[in-house]
Order: C-alpha cells, then structure tokens, then sequence
C-alpha cells in the first residue's frame, strides 16, 4: 500500500505542478509575419459573347499540395452564382495576382453590380482522394463592365 500511495501522491503532485505553471505566453501578432489573404477587384469585365474575367490579389505560404485561387459571380439572385475559372497560386508568402476568365454556361452576366466570392484553396493529399483546405475567402460586391 505505502508504494501505491506514494505513487498517487507523486502523479497528484505532478498535476498541481502543472495546473500552477505559468501558461505559456500566447503568440503575438508580428508585424512581419506573413498572413494568408485574398482581395477582388472593385471592377470586373465582361463582353459581348458573355465572358467573364475578375481578378485580385494574393497571398500564402507553402502547402503541402497544389493551391489555387477560385472565384464566382452572382447578379440578382445570390443564390446563383457561376464559377469563374481558378489560378494556380504561387505560395511563396509574397503577394501576387490573380486573373481569372470564365464564361458561364448557365447564367447570362451583364454590365452592372455584381457579388464576386474569391477563394484560396489547397487540395491536400488525403489518401487517394485529395482534400480541399481552405487557406482564405472573400466576399466583395464589384462592378461588372462591358468590354
């Protein structure tokens, strides 16, 4: 009994070292430290024959698959969105570009106000089938212009 009881008695010592240990300090916001974002563009274009081209900026670091940035556009109704092409990004930590061009096979886009939707996605290798992580999203109302 005495070996159990001083065995209790140390892991019961262990875990109040542990409880009154000083937290580690938490992680400071560094201003040099590199965020992954994505932007859109206030303007858009579209032409006659209904191609779509929308762009932006942005940035990521290394992945452990290939990253590509994703946008749609929705007109009216915001229930229907059509995808707009996706770029291959360059995850490097610097920012960069993105253009994408797509025509919509379902919706008709005209010139006017628009929602574009864009997303930097990283299809991670899970087994056979890769996953999708998203690394950053967002959300901008632009204007669509003809040409």
């Amino acid at each position: 009994m005495p070996v159990r009881s001083a065995a209790l008695a140390t892991a019961a010592g262990a875990a109040l070292l542990l409880l009154a240990a000083p937290a580690a300090p938490a992680a400071t916001a560094d201003a040099g430290l590199v965020t992954e974002s994505v932007t859109v563009d206030s303007a858009g274009r579209v032409t006659a024959d209904g191609a779509v081209t929308l762009s932006g900026t942005y940035r990521c670091t290394a992945g452990s698959g290939p990253v590509f940035v994703s946008s749609t556009v929705s007109q009216g109704d915001s229930s229907v969105r059509a995808g707009i092409g996706g770029t291959r990004a360059t995850c490097d930590g610097l920012e960069h570009r993105w253009v994408n061009t797509g025509t919509p096979d379902a919706v008709v886009l005209k010139p006017g106000a628009a929602h574009v939707e864009a997303t930097l996605m990283e299809l991670r290798p899970a087994g056979i089938v890769p996953l999708p992580s998203f690394h950053a999203r967002h959300a901008q109302d632009v204007t669509l212009i003809a040409g």
